[in-house]
């Protein structure tokens, strides 16, 4: 029986394009390699620095086809830490490195743009691959900024990252704008305009709804996970999952092992808090605060979060949406930590059969896998304005 259902996902994953959402991999060429393509080489997941190869990476060419990916969302991470002037420069440069990235190895990836390059790419049988920002600072409050990332071929920005900008809130910080400013909503129309995807993953739960009552598109959170299993800031509460079903948008559920286990969650902020308290007892004093922590850490080993607990996640989301708005956004190598049975990139159809045992229909998996991403993407690019 194990065996039939894993051959019925890997049939479905592989007849239909698996769009997974959200891959932070350009970020880690740009920091194991100072954006240097003759180092890194995401066939063999080979460095010339092998110091580069820790911790491993969750991506690479051979691991993506055995996870059934048939197409990637590439994301332009721009870090928080550069919020402010030369965050632009920031993300262009890593919107390039992600297309150079993908055009090193065009015979598994190939650059798409839309729901139909997707599903043409797919049938080709290569990956198709698409781009994105993440994190809004990194426009510098210029529409002009927000146009080029289009035109170099970002299909979603992130609102926000870990901090809020001069026009709309963060979840993770105590709110200064009460949600969008009117600048906010202007990119938000602009967004519309443009067909780009609004991704409010990291938004405020003011900011997400102000969002989706100012789109004109469904609007998606590409990487999240439900609030009612775990109150983390970045989960997204009940009442605005109903919001984005009833105006036919998506949340890609996440595997950051924070977002998804209680267990996890706890035990980061203790060790996060004895940090602090270290930083306040020693603070001219590195060597003594290092060794205090891995004593700490000695005595108070991590726990995992698991595959099973994804699946309660994305069990809650198909409970509140339906399964026609929910999809995956595994943020994969974004993270220093995953859950137990979704190591890297090749685990997807562990994920898959899970969901198969707990009773998902064949239709309920497509869905989830990449119809309902593809649907957003085209009802998002309908609504672009001519021209």
């Amino acid at each position: 029986m194990s065996e039939d259902i894993r051959e019925r996902v890997l049939r479905l994953l592989t007849e239909s394009p698996f769009v997974e959402g959200h891959n932070d991999a350009p970020i880690q060429l740009l920091e194991r390699s100072d954006n240097d393509l003759n180092r890194f080489d995401l066939s063999s997941f080979d460095f010339e620095d092998t110091t580069a190869l820790e911790p491993p990476m969750h991506t690479d060419l051979k691991r993506l086809r055995a996870g059934c990916v048939g197409a990637q969302f590439w994301v332009a991470y721009v870090p928080f830490e550069v919020a402010g002037p030369g965050a632009a420069r920031v993300m262009f440069e890593q919107l390039e490195v992600a297309r150079r990235l993908v055009a090193a190895y065009p015979d598994t990836l190939q650059p798409a743009f839309s729901a139909d390059d997707i599903e043409r790419i797919h049938a080709d049988g290569k990956i198709a691959s698409l781009f994105a920002v993440e994190g809004g600072h990194g426009i510098e409050n210029s529409l002009g900024a927000l146009r080029l990332a289009y035109q170099a071929g970002a299909r979603y920005m992130t609102l926000l990252h870990s901090v809020h900008t001069d026009w709309a809130d963060c979840a993770h910080l105590d709110p200064v704008h009460g949600g969008l400013t009117d600048f906010g909503r202007e990119v938000v129309a602009l967004m519309n305009d443009l067909g780009m995807m609004i991704d409010l993953s990291h938004a405020s739960a003011d900011t997400m709804r102000q969002a989706i009552e100012a789109s004109r598109a469904p609007v998606a959170c590409t990487h999240s996970g439900a609030a009612a299993l775990l109150d983390y800031p970045r989960n997204v509460s009940d009442d605005v999952l109903k919001m984005i079903r009833d105006t036919g948008g998506i949340v890609m559920a996440t595997f950051v092992p924070w977002f998804v286990s209680a267990r996890v969650m706890e035990h980061r902020a203790s060790r996060l808090g004895w940090q602090a308290r270290l930083t306040e007892m020693h603070p001219n004093n590195a060597e003594r605060r290092e060794r205090e922590l891995a004593a700490w850490d000695a005595d108070h080993p991590a726990p995992l979060a698991t595959l099973g607990e994804v699946a309660d996640h994305i069990d809650h989301l198909c409970a509140v949406m339906g399964a026609e708005h929910v999809g995956i956004g595994s943020d994969f190598d974004g993270i220093d930590e995953v859950p137990e049975g979704l190591e890297d990139v090749s685990k997807f159809p562990d994920l898959f059969v899970e969901l198969a045992r707990r009773g998902y229909s064949d239709d309920q998996l497509r869905a989830i896998a990449g119809g309902n991403c593809l649907r957003v993407l085209r009802a998002v690019e309908s609504m672009a304005a001519p021209g």
